[in-house]
């Protein structure tokens, strides 16, 4: 049975208080939790004590009462003193906008690497908010020498929380070198990679399946992915692209997140091209495409050419203008990609140049080196030498030029 869950916000002004809240109800439901109720108290700034006021306070432990609610959810950051007030004063437990996200994060994890950026993430948000007992959980010393308070309990826990985290941070370092090499090697072997950004449940893993039939798990949820896939596809001018899927962008990410996550998300800062997937059936579409490209200019991904892909425009009727970087497309309905993959092709940097070459046998050395970085489609035997259909290496174009046929 899903937990009730009551979701709370302070309208401070800084932010439209209606909008994270529903995005907030997403993520419960996606965590496994059921909306009893909201509520939603205007202030100038959070009470330090108890983030909302204490009438509103009152209010929100009657509402838990009232509807057997076993589940606050605060729609901010809570410190440790703040949650076991709450806690105190309503008897239900409470989490923050921050536990929700790394809890379906955590549930979602699956590779290695995953599971390592979350328990560093939720170790991370964890320590800070450690709560002592006091002198309860002190601990005396066995033996002479040992003798005394000893260390609480709560600086014990500190202590190996501290260690743990510099272990995996270690463990992460190792797996972004590797990653690192993986690109690397990428660019020494000249292939083209196409990273698929955008917000959370916006149909980017739906898009992927459909272009590579990767297979990866495609939900109605948010965060359904986590792992980058990654997956070629043929370009209709013959040149290949790498695709990758990324982890979902939001609204107020929390740091600990983006931090983690950096390694994930640098795909698409090292990508030749990026396939910004927005939803074009949410009204709030254009505010969450700023979302998605504020958070790629701070990864260093500006200066990347971007296809905007709007997806799911089999939901509505109205008419979204289009250019060379605009496509329209249904992923679910298999609608619009023969367009969306001509304007990736058009968007890609140039690295090869399909051509059509009539080589002397004197220069059939130069059809092997077309297939070091290139490709050849066909190639056929003539008696005036082979006839190659190959995409060719720009720096190979200049020496070939003179052997090109209609």
């Amino acid at each position: 049975m899903p937990e009730k869950a009551i979701l709370v916000s302070v309208d401070t002004g800084e932010y439209d208080c209606d909008a994270s809240l529903d995005e907030l109800s997403e993520l419960a439901k996606t965590a496994g939790a059921e909306e009893t109720a909201r509520v939603i108290q205007k202030r100038e700034a959070y009470e330090s004590a108890s983030v909302v006021g204490e009438g509103k306070l009152e209010e929100i432990s009657g509402l838990c009462r009232t509807y057997e609610v076993q589940l606050l959810i605060f729609d901010c950051e809570l410190t440790a003193s703040q949650i076991r007030n709450i806690e105190d004063a309503t008897d239900v437990r409470v989490i923050d906008r921050t536990m929700l996200i790394l809890d379906i994060f955590a549930s979602r994890a699956v590779s290695a690497e995953g599971k390592l950026q979350v328990e560093l993430a939720q170790l991370k948000y964890r320590l800070p908010r450690l709560m002592g007992i006091g002198a309860s959980l002190s601990r005396l010393g066995g033996g002479i020498g040992t003798r005394g308070p000893g260390e609480t309990q709560l600086e014990t826990d500190r202590r190996h929380i501290r260690r743990r985290i510099d272990k995996l941070s270690e463990e992460l370092r190792e797996l972004e070198k590797r990653r690192g090499y993986t690109r690397s090697r990428r660019k020494k072997d000249s292939v083209q990679v196409g990273a698929i950004v955008g917000y959370t449940n916006a149909g980017k893993s739906t898009l992927l399946n459909l272009l590579t039939g990767a297979g990866v798990l495609a939900e109605d949820k948010l965060f359904a992915t986590l792992d980058p896939t990654a997956r070629a596809i043929e370009l209709p001018d013959g040149r290949s692209l790498l695709l990758i899927d990324t982890v979902g962008l939001i609204r107020r990410l929390p740091h600990h997140l983006v931090e983690a996550f950096k390694s994930t998300l640098e795909e698409a800062a090292s990508a030749d091209i990026i396939l910004h997937v927005c939803d074009a059936s949410d009204p709030e579409a254009a505010e969450k495409a700023d979302v998605t490209l504020k958070t790629l200019a701070e990864l260093g991904a500006a200066e990347i050419p971007v296809v905007t892909v709007l997806n799911k425009c089999d939901k509505i009727n109205a008419d979204f203008p289009t250019d060379d970087k605009t496509v329209k497309i249904s992923a679910l309905k298999n609608e619009g990609i023969g367009e969306l993959l001509q304007k990736i092709s058009l968007n890609l940097p140039q690295t090869s140049r399909r051509m059509k070459l009539l080589l002397p046998y004197d220069k059939a050395g130069l059809s092997a080196q077309i297939r070091v970085n290139g490709k050849v489609f066909s190639e056929e035997y003539t008696e005036n030498g082979i006839l190659l259909d190959a995409l060719v290496e720009l720096a190979l174009v200049k020496q070939v030029s003179e052997f090109a046929v209609d």
